[in-house]
């Protein structure tokens, strides 16, 4: 059930292609990783990078370390995307990727890794499996509503009794801005859901959206109660699906790799679904735009970064203003780009308490609370991704339009004879030249992975003609979608039968 869309299993829906007249075969995507760069295809990459040259990982890893020292910023800075896209940016990758398996020094095939979450932008975050496979994230008695809400806090997860969160993914509690995006799209899906088996005004409007681009044949084999939620479960999908591909790129990637990524995708039918050069590499581009505090209430104190962090019950105080992060008026994240809070290359102890080991080499336990550092491991000892410049060569020669440079290695690296940059920093080194925002081979790696997983979805908007609900206002948007919210909490009747317990 979990994998298929409106209830309908993989093989409902091909029985249903065949009776059409068609012979368009559904494939499930990919549930494992692989390498951007097709083997067939490409002479310098036939998969993974491996570490050549005389150097000893000793001098590679002092090399890093200096690369990654050079990073360090004391102050906060404003970039062009809201702070908030932070935030929905982690809440995407939670939604799409999740590798259980590698680790930081031991090398692993990027194709033996499975990736838990499902490879679409389908918010498996929010419903899980749907009510029947995971019951526990919904109420018993009142068909298709999520549990959210504690007695101590309302505006909070739901959780069990040792305070762990009732959430498709666990890490979307990590910190309590993305615990309050995870919050909105289940208040939203009770409020819809309310609106339906209420028979409002805006249930007619809610099937009409939801009804986009499927035909009518399909909701008609539904009964009644599931027809409601997936309805509404759609409805949400794809204003999501709307905010991650008209808000959230345009936030941190250039127009030219934008208008790139639209128009196909440019490294080949052969590669991975879900590439580590995306997963490992470029999406973590959003560690360079986290700022050393933040304001979560007008007229409050900033507070420090790791001050805001989550597995636990939130208390009240903790509840952000979505103004204060999304919109007009609200902070900045900082630029993509070369530099990154210091908070974040000193991790604390309930984050990393432990030495990383790369072969035979031990780095301290100093080095690895290093988030960088990290990043930068992970690319060269577990992953083995393409370097910036063999995805520049590839894309210099398969899109040529896009008019990528080559950048070389910066000279913290020329200096100890390395010649090849890890992707993640090769992508800010980009982004430092493009006013805060990921270019040439970062963003078209990231543009062209996401919008790739949505030409795959049959039934997402890029198939659907879809328009965002009118009911949202002029012009929809994350902050649009959350003083909607908030306006229309009334509309859930006994709300506090939703807290979990």
């Amino acid at each position: 059930m979990h994998k298929s869309l409106h209830a309908l299993s993989r093989a409902d829906r091909l029985i249903l292609e065949c009776l059409n007249g068609t012979s368009r075969m559904l494939e499930p995507l990919s549930q494992t990783f692989g390498y951007l760069l097709p083997n067939s295809l490409t002479h310098d990459n036939t998969g993974p990078n491996e570490v050549t040259g005389n150097l000893t990982r000793t001098e590679i890893v002092e090399a890093l370390i200096k690369l990654a020292d050079s990073m360090k910023s004391e102050e906060n800075a404003d970039g062009p995307a809201d702070a908030g896209m932070t935030f929905f940016g982690q809440f995407v990758d939670h939604d799409i990727t999740l590798d259980a398996t590698s680790s930081i020094g031991k090398k692993i095939d990027p194709r033996s890794i499975r990736n838990v979450r499902t490879p679409g932008l389908d918010l498996d975050c929010v419903y899980g499996a749907g009510p029947d496979a995971t019951p526990h994230l919904f109420h018993p008695s009142r068909s298709g509503m999520l549990l959210f809400g504690r007695e101590d806090n309302a505006n909070d997860l739901a959780r069990n009794a040792k305070g762990t969160a009732l959430i498709g993914d666990p890490r979307n509690d990590e910190n309590i801005v993305i615990s309050q995006v995870q919050g909105a799209f289940i208040q939203l899906h009770n409020i819809l859901m309310s609106g339906v088996t209420d028979g409002s005004a805006m249930a007619h409007d809610i099937r009409d959206c939801a009804a986009m681009g499927v035909r009518s044949s399909v909701w008609e084999l539904m009964p009644p109660k599931t027809l409601e939620f997936e309805s509404v479960r759609r409805f949400v999908r794809l204003h999501y699906q709307w905010l991650v591909v008209n808000e959230m790129l345009p936030a941190f990637v250039t127009q030219r790799c934008l208008e790139l990524a639209q128009s196909g995708y440019p490294f080949g039918d052969d590669g991975a679904i879900l590439p580590v050069e995306f997963s490992g590499a470029c999406y973590r581009f959003g560690h360079s735009t986290v700022q050393h505090s933040y304001r979560l209430a007008a007229g409050a104190d900033e507070t420090d970064l790791f001050a805001m962090t989550g597995f636990g019950p939130r208390a009240p105080e903790h509840d952000i203003d979505f103004e204060m992060f999304f919109g007009e008026g609200a902070q900045k994240a900082r630029p993509v780009g070369t530099k990154m809070p210091r908070t974040l290359m000193e991790l604390p102890s309930n984050v990393v308490n432990m030495k990383l080991m790369w072969e035979e080499v031990e780095i301290p336990i100093k080095q690895a609370r290093k988030l960088n550092l990290r990043n930068m491991l992970r690319d060269r000892t577990a992953l083995r991704c393409a370097s910036g410049q063999q995805v520049a060569r590839w894309l210099k020669v398969h899109a040529p339009t896009l008019g990528v440079v080559e950048l070389p290695a910066p000279k913290i690296l020329r200096d100890r004879h390395i010649s090849k940059t890890p992707l993640w920093f090769y992508a800010l080194e980009e982004a430092d030249a493009a006013n805060g925002k990921l270019d040439g081979v970062g963003g078209t790696i990231v543009a062209s992975v996401i919008m790739r997983l949505l030409r795959y979805d049959a039934e997402s908007i890029l198939g659907a003609g879809f328009t965002p609900w009118s009911g949202f206002g002029p012009k929809f948007s994350f902050r649009a979608m959350t003083d909607w919210i908030k306006a229309n909490k009334s509309r859930i009747s006994n709300p506090h039968e939703l807290f979990a317990g």
